[in-house]
């Protein structure tokens, strides 16, 4: 398994985020350094997330169509990309199967 392909040093929260009767399924990363990050799946679904901090989304496997807030533009994404939102914004996601993602916070 590559360096990028896991994380090293990393404390993780036992209890899960579910959100939207458990179509997205998430649990906190914590590092050294006290940043965060969360890592999970999201099910075939419309959903619409709200951001505190910025926020880069990475898409480790699936597809989905995302809308940022203000825009009328939807952009497709899949395994190996990532779209970036800010903070105290919005995103329209429509996850077209099954993705599993890593949220980088800040």
């Amino acid at each position: 398994m590559s360096a990028n392909e896991r994380f090293d040093g990393v404390s993780v929260f036992k209890k899960a985020n579910v959100y939207f009767d458990g179509k997205c399924v998430s649990h906190a990363l914590e590092f050294a350094d006290g940043s965060r990050k969360s890592i999970g799946v999201i099910l075939p679904s419309q959903l619409v997330f709200n951001t505190g901090a910025p926020e880069v989304m990475e898409v480790l496997d699936g597809r989905c169509k995302v809308t940022l807030a203000g825009s009328d533009n939807a952009v497709v994404y899949s395994a190996g990309q990532s779209f970036s939102v800010p903070g105290n914004s919005s995103f329209n996601i429509e996850t077209l199967e099954t993705l599993h993602y890593v949220c980088h916070f800040g």
